[in-house]
């Protein structure tokens, strides 16, 4: 029982590892881009602030398709470190660490105000 904890806590510092390693990329969506935007831009800011890291997160341009916008959020790897050292993903669900990372930012997002829904983009 011993031997697989010590594998499964070996597994998990390899996916931390990896994902502190890269820059973790997220697709947002929403119908309502304008609004949203300013929603995204000042939650990303608290959480950064929040982190006490600077240059935290990228919002890429935005597309269409069928009355939908879709843009890019990128996190900064020291960003990620922080949220995931700091136990801020505590509560967040998932399997993997990606998996509760996206689902810690999409609960954030949404406890600042915004509807967007987000899919994690692997690289």
């Amino acid at each position: 029982m011993a031997k697989l904890a010590e594998c499964q806590n070996a597994s998990l510092k390899n996916q931390i590892h990896r994902i502190v390693q890269m820059k973790p990329l997220f697709q947002l969506s929403t119908r309502r881009y304008s609004e949203e935007l300013d929603l995204v831009k000042k939650a990303m800011n608290d959480l950064e602030s929040n982190c006490k890291v600077k240059d935290g997160f990228q919002i890429k341009e935005p597309f269409e398709k069928a009355g939908w916008t879709f843009f890019n959020l990128e996190l900064s790897a020291e960003m990620v470190s922080v949220i995931e050292n700091s136990g801020m993903m505590e509560n967040a669900g998932g399997f993997s660490i990606s998996e509760q990372l996206k689902n810690f930012l999409g609960h954030f997002l949404e406890s600042k105000g915004s509807n967007v829904r987000i899919t994690k983009i692997d690289p």
